[in-house]
């Protein structure tokens, strides 16, 4: 008797090709449907117009900033000296990015732990309503405007910061970094401690969105084998959000970079470069750029203009940064799908 296996069925034949449905013939023509073609236009006419936006400003910024650069007499990256209207016209931005730099640093030293801090007790401590409460005290931290952070740092900051500095002086003063003269603490050290609140919301929010993120089956899978609460963060959250913190963190430098008014208003700028984070010295892009601008020369215009072309550069590379970071973890995208 012949038998004949499943195996050794014929293969059969691939079906036809099915004409469109109704369905797709009318989402086909919706593509070419007037509000759709200029929703298009509208869409790519937008994001068009924030790149000429951009080249313009870094047009503007450039010519000025080659104007400026042009007379001066001294090295413009290395020169401890502001002064472009003398004759010679001598001024460069080694101090301004020393004192940028530095209390950006100091601002994110202080801000980023407890931010990340704050993030993981809303999400994986707090309960829902007392989490609710904290991210709504978060939001509104990030609407203060900065003018009221300067208000607050000059006349309630700067005052109680003496007990903190000698504090600091006493134990560590041996350092050099932390030595204090007992002057006015209007340092770059208390300018990092302003700048610390005032970028904690930005830091805090991204960070918070990011933890929600995390795939649920990944810490189910770790209390299921007998990790601790702490354990799961450790194993399960912190890795999958690291990224998100570093994008978060770069962010919140931005915005520690370019601040202005809050800086201007606790700060006591000389220029110069202090050793001691305590002691009066060094100053920053923005604050220079906002104490100077109304008295400027022309001559001094154009050089602010070129110290602000750097600030422009350093804030768009860090931000850029952030964006890079961002795209490497796709799987922010629908992680609890």
């Amino acid at each position: 008797m012949d038998i004949t296996t499943d195996s050794h069925k014929p293969t059969p034949a691939p079906a036809p090709p099915q004409p469109p449905t109704a369905e797709a013939k009318r989402a086909a023509r919706g593509a070419t449907r007037p509000g759709d073609r200029i929703f298009l236009g509208l869409s790519r006419g937008s994001g068009i117009f924030v790149l000429v936006i951009m080249a313009a400003i870094a047009a503007f910024l450039t010519y000025r900033a080659s104007i400026a650069i042009s007379k001066d007499e001294a090295n413009f990256f290395t020169t401890f000296e502001w002064n472009p209207s003398g004759i010679p016209a001598e001024f460069g931005i080694a101090v301004l990015a020393f004192g940028t730099v530095v209390s950006s640093i100091i601002a994110m030293v202080i801000a980023v732990p407890i931010a990340v801090g704050i993030a993981l007790f809303i999400t994986h401590y707090a309960p829902r309503k007392l989490g609710g409460a904290i991210a709504y005290v978060i939001d509104l931290l990030a609407a203060v405007p900065s003018i009221v952070y300067g208000l607050w740092g000059a006349l309630v900051l700067v005052p109680h910061m003496e007990g903190l500095f000698g504090w600091l002086d006493q134990y560590f003063g041996w350092t050099g970094v932390l030595d204090w003269n007992e002057g006015p603490p209007r340092s770059l050290f208390t300018v990092g401690i302003l700048l610390a609140i005032m970028i904690l919301p930005i830091i805090t929010n991204v960070s918070r969105e990011v933890f929600r993120q995390v795939p649920q089956t990944h810490e189910e899978a770790a209390l299921a084998l007998g990790a601790t609460r702490w354990e799961v963060i450790r194993m399960s959250v912190l890795p999958f959000g690291r990224s998100g913190i570093i994008s978060a963190s770069m962010l919140g430098l931005g915005r520690a970079l370019g601040e202005t008014m809050a800086v201007a208003m606790v700060l006591s700028s000389t220029f110069d470069i202090n050793a001691s984070l305590l002691n009066a010295g060094g100053g920053t892009f923005a604050q220079n750029i906002a104490s100077k601008f109304n008295e400027a020369t022309p001559m001094g215009r154009d050089a602010l203009i070129a110290s602000g072309l750097v600030l422009f550069v350093i804030t768009l590379l860090v931000n850029g940064a952030a964006r890079l970071i961002i795209a490497r973890r796709k799987e922010y995208s629908g992680a609890n799908a």
